[in-house]
């Protein structure tokens, strides 16, 4: 993962997950061809399969980003597709490690980027090698990874059934050929998130909380001094904490960014076919969706979902997952 020339680490744009570039290492697993493969079956019952159509895909909406490529409003048609359920769990990505032996980029770099909050203060000075200049709450910790990610003598013992973090593009493509997926196009995400909805701000509707309930795991509270944790959750949670959409899918909105396949390009869809767009053939960074449970109103309102962002897909972090589609 790569330093800026004035040895600070790079921030993303306005968003909430940071940026790191450590060239083009290709991923372990995808580089050498042949893996273990999960059981079709297994993989089928997680998912839930979509009649596809055309929809009307992004926002002109005044509380969007034009500067991210959120509109304009423009029809998609996509063919029927499959989508899992929920985001790939720490128990699930467990599996496909234990079976395949594949390390993570965060392994193989050493490190990874952690919210400042969620380490343990009596450590923090011996934990967090630097900070990022733009956005020092996210801190560069060496040892964190999906399956530790605070750093050393953290775990996910209580977290099985949270959505695994600390896992780049990269790595998400590597379970899919485990898993003989595939991500889904920003268009299929965009769609299955939507569940049925036509253009409303939120997988449930335009209100966030529709009398006053919680629909997902975001912020509450000052950004990024104090998190009050009012929807139940001050870091990642379960994948079924909340209501599903009208799909019958979870987590679709907060609790983690979730990598999608295609290249990001904020003008792309201007010229592009409104069948099956899959993105630019050639790119810099991959597309994110959802939000995660860092956004807030106030500084990354990306939990709408229209919204999108992008990283490097060598890029970790520990509020970035990502969901399979067939």
């Amino acid at each position: 993962m790569s330093e800026g020339s004035n040895g600070d680490l790079i921030a993303g744009k306005a968003c909430c997950a940071p940026q790191a570039n450590g060239g083009k290492r290709a991923c372990e697993a995808a580089a050498a061809g042949e893996m273990p493969r999960e059981a079709p079956e297994a993989v089928v019952a997680r998912m839930r399969a979509l009649p596809g159509g055309m929809f009307l895909m992004g926002t002109d909406d005044a509380q969007g980003f034009p500067e991210d490529g959120e509109g304009p409003i423009r029809p998609v048609t996509l063919d029927p597709f499959s989508i899992d359920i929920y985001p790939v769990t720490n128990k699930l990505f467990g599996r496909f490690v234990a079976a395949t032996g594949y390390k993570t980029e965060a392994e193989m770099f050493g490190w990874s980027f952690v919210f400042w909050a969620h380490l343990p203060k009596v450590r923090f000075s011996e934990l967090v090698k630097d900070t990022v200049a733009a956005a020092p709450w996210w801190c560069k910790v060496e040892g964190a990874m999906w399956s530790s990610p605070e750093g050393p003598r953290s775990d996910i013992s209580t977290r099985g059934d949270h959505p695994v973090v600390h896992v780049s593009w990269n790595d998400a493509q590597a379970f899919c050929q485990w898993s003989g997926q595939r991500l889904p196009t920003e268009a299929e995400w965009e769609y299955a998130a939507r569940g049925g909805l036509e253009q409303k701000v939120y997988p449930w509707g335009d209100q966030l909380r529709p009398g006053g309930e919680h629909r997902c795991n975001i912020w509450q509270g000052e950004f990024p001094k104090h998190d009050t944790g009012d929807d139940g959750y001050k870091g990642t949670c379960p994948v079924d904490a909340f209501a599903s959409n009208g799909y019958g899918l979870y987590s679709m909105t907060g609790n983690t960014w979730e990598w999608c396949a295609d290249w990001s390009d904020r003008d792309f869809h201007w010229t592009a076919d409104g069948n099956n767009p899959k993105g630019q053939a050639t790119g810099v960074s991959r597309v994110m969706k959802g939000g995660s449970f860092l956004c807030h109103k106030s500084y990354c309102n990306r939990y709408r979902v229209a919204a999108r962002s992008s990283n490097t897909p060598d890029s970790s972090t520990s509020n970035i997952g990502f969901r399979c589609a067939m």
